[in-house]
């Protein structure tokens, strides 16, 4: 049975809301674990929910999970592997500039993913859907603008770097986990989907611990004297990337991403609630030129 054609922005949208959740969470984790150890946190504990998440859709459609090829292994390695690095620029920019902000620059991704796409995947985007990648990009730059009025450029240049190498490091991670849901062939899109969660998490959670185990075994203690925190976080984490690869599943990274610019509006309000961060005249431009792009591309 094919999806509804409306499925993939279901999730995606429930993906953002989720994915900005975990945000939060693993933010106020950062003092105490360090920037690894609070990115480790959505892997590791948001492992054992993908499993979870797997297992419930494999017994549902009653099948195994599919056979894994070089071709999907090397595609959700690329896709684990970029995605932990994304979420540490995150983090990491996000103890120097404000919640809303970095979510701005990490959100700078679509236009990258939609580049990537089409050298990696020969993904090519509609007119329309490319005009409205732009216009949404542009919000998020605008959005992002009043972060140069913060004293000292190097302040202000740090982060912005920061973030945009994470949007980077998200877009290469799309692709690759797009390319991983095709290469698992014409199965049922949910036991693709949840199959590619489980390979990644298992993925990014062998290499974290390898390297705090290595490098600093007391963050890794840290994480597991903390794990009441990090419980929420990586449940967080684990729902919205089973929604996004869902998403991935039933269409092209590009207009997932694009779509999932609604993150924005969400960390807007939550930086407003949790933070006490204003929102400033340009960034509300910027956010109604998201909007703009958005409505454009489920239009296309």
């Amino acid at each position: 049975m094919e999806a509804p054609a409306w499925l993939w922005i279901a999730c995606t949208v429930a993906a953002a809301g989720a994915q900005t959740a975990r945000n939060a969470m693993q933010r106020s984790l950062i003092e105490r674990l360090g920037t690894v150890g609070a990115t480790h946190v959505r892997f590791l504990f948001g492992l054992p929910f993908g499993i979870v998440f797997l297992a419930v859709v494999l017994f549902a459609h009653g099948a195994s999970p599919p056979a894994f090829s070089a071709t999907y292994l090397g595609w959700v390695l690329l896709g684990a592997v970029f995605q932990i690095l994304g979420t540490g620029l995150m983090l990491a920019a996000m103890r120097e500039r404000s919640f809303v902000i970095t979510t701005a620059y990490v959100k700078t991704e679509p236009v990258q993913v939609a580049l990537f796409g089409l050298v990696f995947l020969g993904e090519m985007p509609s007119a329309v859907a490319a005009v409205a990648i732009l216009i949404a990009t542009i919000g998020v730059v605008l959005m992002s603008l009043p972060a140069l009025d913060a004293p000292g450029p190097r302040l202000a240049a740090r982060p912005m770097l920061l973030g945009l190498a994470a949007g980077s490091m998200f877009a290469l991670s799309a692709v690759g986990y797009r390319g991983a849901v095709l290469a698992l062939g014409h199965g049922p899109f949910a036991v693709r989907a949840s199959t590619a969660l489980a390979t990644a998490l298992t993925i990014q959670t062998v290499l974290l611990t390898g390297y705090l185990l290595v490098r600093d075994r007391r963050a890794l203690a840290e994480i597991m004297r903390a794990w009441r925190a990090s419980v929420g976080a990586g449940l967080m984490g684990a729902v919205a990337s089973q929604l996004w690869f869902l998403a991935f599943t039933l269409q092209a990274a590009a207009a997932v991403r694009t779509l999932g610019l609604v993150e924005i509006l969400f960390a807007q309000a939550l930086s407003r609630r949790l933070f006490a961060q204003p929102t400033r005249p340009l960034e509300a431009v910027g956010i109604g030129l998201v909007v703009l792009g958005v409505l454009m591309l489920l239009s296309a």
